[in-house]
């Protein structure tokens, strides 16, 4: 699988009434894949409200009810996605989220009006 980089600047967003260019398409529609999927989104949640906002596969299996390579499998994909960051620590790897992958997806579909200004 390709990994998808989401570039920092916010793409055009569809709720917006603007048109997406297609490399921006393809690139949140990768993402979007990649979080449409129950198991993933819990692991999202559960990373950010972890202590640091990082967890490793251990951490995540009993929450889940899932196996650690079913963990694994699925955090394979938010990191080729783009969504989360592994760092490895001698036998253990931890993910967190990358920041700019999420404001860019919670930007893309908050309308204009109600995002919060920087």
């Amino acid at each position: 699988m390709v990994r998808v980089t989401v570039e920092a600047e916010t793409p055009v967003s569809p709720v917006s009434g603007e048109t997406l260019s297609k490399a921006d398409a393809e690139r949140i529609a990768g993402v979007l894949k990649a979080l449409a999927d129950p198991n993933r989104l819990q692991l999202i949640s559960l990373i950010q409200a972890s202590p640091d906002q990082e967890a490793c596969v251990a951490e995540l299996t009993e929450p889940l009810g899932l196996s650690q390579p079913t963990v694994s499998h699925h955090l394979r994909i938010l990191a080729e996605a783009g969504v989360v960051q592994r760092d490895k620590r001698g036998v253990w790897a931890y993910f967190r989220l990358v920041p700019d992958t999420m404001r860019i997806v919670a930007d893309l579909l908050t309308p204009p009006k109600r995002r919060r200004r920087r």
